[in-house]
């Protein structure tokens, strides 16, 4: 059996590098239309319309229980047939894009749910009260409800964003070239030889950008609830 070499570590993640901005730019834009399309679904579930609160519930319970794997599948897999019966042929777009649409997927059903508990722990006092001053609907939620709304879910999208970066390996499944692909292709290239030290260095590369969002998300959370803490202190 070879012996394990650690500094193969440090001399492979140079290569795994190069392909950080295609993991990332999965993550940013799953966040971007996900985040899109489950706040479109968090908004039908508190509106409290019988028939869009009912899809949107039928939607986060379905894909909820939906695989990551079998749904990046089933998109990769269908959605050019589908679409091609309506005569759209995507199946010359790239491995990313049915990434993308997956995760968004998925994400939107999560988020959708961080979303609407963060509105929900708002008093409806606040927007009661901003509307008696003469505010608007609109303007009340924009200037006080959702700022409050942000902070309280900011935790909860720290999980989910977390979630999302380590369910984005898998798309190297169906070819996508990311940190996770190219670990692979290094493993195939050395005919497995190196394969504990390909994926412990896979697994640094995923803990260094774990601690940075739960930093960078924890610093802002903390910015957000200055006023929040000054308010409760005056009172």
């Amino acid at each position: 059996m070879r012996p394990f070499h650690p500094f193969f570590i440090l001399e492979v993640m140079p290569e795994l590098i190069v392909y950080l901005p295609v993991t990332l730019g999965m993550v940013a834009g799953t966040v971007f239309f996900g985040g899109i399309w489950g706040f479109i679904l968090a908004l039908a579930k508190v509106k409290h319309r019988p028939v869009t609160n009912a899809l949107a519930d039928i939607y986060t319970y379905v894909t909820r229980c939906v695989p990551s794997i079998v749904m990046l599948f089933v998109v990769f897999y269908g959605l050019p047939e589908l679409l091609l019966s309506f005569g759209i042929n995507i199946n010359g777009f790239g491995n990313g894009f049915f990434v993308i649409v997956t995760f968004s997927i998925l994400y939107a059903a999560n988020i959708s749910e961080v979303f609407r508990s963060a509105y929900l722990a708002v008093d409806k006092g606040q927007r009661e009260a901003a509307v008696s001053i003469g505010l608007t609907e609109a303007q009340a939620f924009w200037r006080i409800i959702l700022p409050q709304s942000i902070v309280v879910a900011i935790p909860n999208f720290t999980n989910s964003l977390v979630n999302l970066l380590k369910e984005g390996a898998l798309a190297y499944t169906i070819g996508l070239i990311d940190i996770v692909g190219q670990g692979n292709r290094i493993i195939g290239r050395y005919q497995g030889s190196y394969t504990l030290e390909v994926y412990l260095a896979l697994a640094i590369l995923y803990w260094v950008m774990t601690i940075l969002f739960q930093k960078v998300l924890g610093a802002l959370e903390k910015r957000l609830s200055k006023g929040k803490k000054a308010l409760t202190t005056a009172a």
